[in-house]
């Protein structure tokens, strides 16, 4: 089967308006991105360090907000990001750079419709390199009270789905289901133009806590207690309740970070859920990419390592690198064996990789990778500070202890890595390191 390729738009893109939520207008607009940029938000307003904050488009970035999917870089973000988020995984567009001059997206109609228009007027363009896809291989479930979100293995091509709209017997929507394949199916069609809505006593309450200030039931779908739109509005589609929760799924899963091929079933389910399961999606992602990793070949062995690392026995935890991916990720391996020197005191009845090995390891694998960007700098990564760090399981003899490092960010003197060591297919540990990068002496 051909892979299908990376696609960003042909030109850039504007909307602008009120948030939905905080009342604030503010401008996107989109730009054209490289392969493997994926989506991004620039607070153009807001700057760190003195530079535009960036915010990327994936559910490690998402915070806790009512009724909205939010992302979050320390202490700024980005509001109410779902419809645009939708607009763009229903185009297929998968690289896009999108600066925005305020705290929430323009808010429009309350659908992913004025998204979509600016995009498709945009156009889109094909890239060179192949589309990641992730395939859902064995179920993942995620459940909270009577509400359930369900990723499951499918046959067919694409991401389809099946929502479940009930507000029980004593509510006063109707129930409504609603099936959408994103392969096949026509987002802009059947999805785009479906609208956010409140029940009456919900907008109410919203405005009362100061959201919303300037929604009218003209301008919000807002459901009175007979099911039907008040203030003379009306419905665009008999079901469009149930295919506005199908357009913020869309969104939110596509916080995966790359299309889904499986079928999602959902009942009742809102943001907090969709984000779980999307972050169960992720770990089966990051399996899958681990496992293709590891089957590639080596491509620097110990005697190379060593002119890169300054690290020497018995402090040198890398025994080969086997895939790095220009100056983004990095595969090594720490071959674990009894005649470590550690294991005679740590501990000698039940023998355990000390933890803080297991980091170091880490770092030394991170900075194989940043050498990528170093070696012509007469730069050196000293570990600076750890964080995030967790240790899932004991590393024991005769485990090989596989290490993974990603780039977040290198700047002129400093760096910043997502680090991540397995045994077998299990997480062993993970941490996020920064360095310091200073001059390297050289040698006598």
């Amino acid at each position: 089967m051909v892979q299908e390729k990376q696609t960003t738009i042909a030109a850039s893109a504007t909307v602008e308006g009120p948030g939905l939520f905080l009342s604030q207008s503010a401008t996107v607009t989109f730009q054209p991105a490289p392969a493997n940029h994926g989506i991004v938000f620039v607070r153009t307003d807001v700057t760190e360090s003195g530079e535009p904050v960036r915010i990327p488009a994936l559910v490690s970035h998402v915070t806790r907000r009512d009724r909205r999917t939010t992302l979050r870089r320390g202490e700024v973000s980005v509001e109410t990001c779902e419809h645009c988020l939708s607009a763009l995984a229903g185009l297929g567009i998968d690289n896009v750079l999108i600066e925005i001059n305020g705290p929430e997206l323009p808010a429009g109609d309350g659908s992913a419709q004025p998204y979509v228009d600016a995009l498709q007027a945009a156009g889109a363009t094909e890239l060179d390199e192949p589309r990641r896809v992730l395939e859902v291989t064995e179920p993942a479930t995620v459940e909270e009270g009577d509400a359930m979100i369900a990723a499951l293995p499918a046959d067919r091509p694409g991401m389809q789905v099946i929502y479940d709209l009930d507000y029980g017997h004593e509510g006063p929507i109707p129930s409504q289901l609603h099936a959408f394949c994103l392969h096949s199916d026509d987002y802009a069609k059947e999805i785009a133009g479906s609208r956010t809505f409140a029940l009456e006593a919900e907008a109410k309450a919203l405005q009362a806590a100061g959201l919303g200030k300037h929604l009218t039931p003209e301008t919000l779908l807002v459901i009175g207690e007979d099911g039907q739109p008040i203030g003379g509005n009306a419905f665009r589609y008999p079901d469009e309740l149930v295919r506005h929760k199908v357009l913020d799924l869309i969104g939110d899963l596509s916080l995966v970070g790359c299309p889904i091929k499986g079928r999602i079933v959902a009942y009742r389910s809102g943001h907090a859920l969709n984000h779980r399961l999307a972050r169960q999606l992720v770990k089966m992602l990051q399996a899958q990419q681990h496992g293709e990793l590891l089957r590639g070949d080596g491509t620097i062995d110990i005697r190379r390592i060593q002119r890169i690392l300054p690290h020497r026995y018995p402090m040198l935890l890398v025994d080969r690198v086997l895939e790095i991916d220009g100056d983004k990720r990095a595969l090594g391996v720490k071959n674990v064996t009894m005649n470590e020197p550690f294991f005679q005191g740590h501990y000698p009845g039940t023998p355990i990789m000390p933890g803080v090995l297991i980091v170091e390891a880490m770092a030394q694998m991170s900075g194989v990778l940043l050498s990528r960007k170093l070696e012509h700098t007469g730069k050196l990564a000293v570990l600076l500070s750890m964080d995030k760090v967790k240790l899932r399981r004991p590393v024991t003899p005769g485990d090989q202890l596989v290490l993974e490092a990603k780039a977040i960010r290198v700047r002129s003197r400093t760096g910043h890595t997502e680090c991540r060591a397995y045994v077998g297919p299990h997480l062993a540990a993970e941490a996020q390191i920064r360095f310091m990068l200073v001059d390297s002496e050289p040698e006598e």
